[in-house]
């Protein structure tokens, strides 16, 4: 009887002895799984304490340390992302993500001023948005690709040019689209300056070039005439006519882009136009014409085109591949000639319609300028844009 006594009291005695020695541990556990959720939210904000010198402690320590490592990074990542969101908020590149061609996700500061007049862009549909924009942005995004288009600002009455850049990537696991709009127009004014600089010095260099063996040889004529050996003579005249018919040549290819005349529209058909193209030069023609005549200066047209094909065989690709599509979409008819040469890069995207610029050794530099002067004289617009595959498409816009 007396150890049934005994046991009746030393087992709740001996609970409470295991009690009080195992809840620190307990609550160390707790205490870690705390811990550890906290940490898979992004809250580094907590330590843990054991006020025991023995294992345990060593395993509190390390949990400790890396709570410190973590904060650290975290607040070192969110002092970079401060600095990158204040960088790209206040670039003078407009910036849009897109997700699935729908909701706009992020739009800075100079999106927000080009597209929505300052208002923010995030949660509104693109194709919404887009649909208030400016139509040669519209033709831009439809285009599928980057490239530059021109937009008339009629307050200023002057042209601004854009350069537009889209990437797709993967985010979250979905699919987002990024639209960079880079304002060229500044750049290209700079561009002018250094482009006249250098047209002087050509013209400089091309009539010296000229008239000093010009010069020289009407010298060594005038001493055969006091001579009288006049054998010599014709040949002397045959190559000063050969030189000042070279330089006549070079200035008035420079002064037909000056004095570009305005154009005599009347109504042309497609078929005819692209017939007398193909008498002058090969390429394929791509799709169906439409039926609709357009209002054009023929000549002007017609040298417009054929400086642009010309430029599409001279691009280094295959010459069957260089070919051209004339379609109506909506009030607009859009030409495309396509080549698979080797593109642009961006830089000489920038300064392609440029007069005088030039990647080629022997260019002139007037072939893709010309072209643009001559559709814009008809309301129109150039686009140019590197294709999916390889290549250049050059796109002519016209005003049905």
């Amino acid at each position: 009887m007396s150890l049934l006594y005994t046991c009746l009291v030393m087992l709740p005695l001996t609970a409470l002895f295991i009690h009080f020695q195992i809840e620190p541990f307990l609550s160390l556990l707790r205490a870690l799984n705390g811990t550890v959720s906290s940490y898979k939210d992004g809250d580094y904000s907590f330590g843990l304490y054991w006020p025991r010198n023995d294992e345990l402690s060593e395993l509190v320590a390390a949990h400790n340390d890396l709570g410190a490592v973590l904060r650290e990074q975290r607040l070192n990542l969110a002092q970079r992302e401060l600095l990158l969101d204040n960088m790209v908020q206040h670039t003078p590149v407009a910036m849009l993500l897109v997700c699935d061609n729908g909701p706009i996700v992020y739009g800075n500061v100079a999106a927000c001023k080009l597209l929505n007049n300052g208002q923010k862009l995030e949660g509104y549909d693109f194709s919404s948005i887009l649909k208030n924009a400016n139509q040669a942005l519209i033709d831009a995004v439809n285009r599928g690709a980057d490239g530059l288009f021109h937009v008339q600002d009629d307050e200023a009455q002057e042209e601004d040019v854009y350069y537009l850049a889209r990437r797709l990537f993967t985010l979250n696991g979905r699919s987002h689209e990024l639209f960079l709009l880079r304002q060229l127009t500044n750049e290209l004014r700079r561009q002018d300056v250094k482009t006249w600089k250098k047209v002087i010095r050509v013209i400089s260099h091309e009539l010296n070039n000229s008239l000093a063996p010009i010069a020289s040889l009407a010298n060594s004529g005038i001493e055969l005439v006091r001579r009288e050996q006049l054998e010599r003579l014709p040949v002397i005249l045959e190559t000063i006519a050969e030189r000042s018919h070279h330089l006549e040549s070079f200035i008035q290819g420079y002064a037909s882009f000056a004095k570009l005349p305005s154009p005599r529209l009347a109504p042309v058909s497609w078929s005819y136009l692209i017939n007398v193209l193909q008498g002058q030069i090969h390429f394929d023609l791509v799709g169906d014409l439409p039926e609709k005549p357009v209002r054009i200066d023929s000549a002007q047209m017609q040298q417009a085109m054929l400086n642009l094909v010309k430029n599409a065989h001279e691009a280094g690709g295959e010459q069957n591949a260089v070919a051209v599509s004339v379609r109506q979409i909506q009030d607009s008819f859009r030409i495309d000639v396509m080549d698979r040469g080797t593109g642009m890069s961006e830089a000489v995207m920038m300064n392609a319609l440029i007069p005088f610029y030039s990647t080629k050794r022997s260019g002139t530099g007037l072939g893709l300028a010309l072209a643009r002067e001559i559709i814009e004289a008809h309301d129109g617009r150039i686009l140019l844009a590197n294709r999916d595959g390889g290549g250049l498409v050059v796109s002519l816009i016209l005003p049905v």
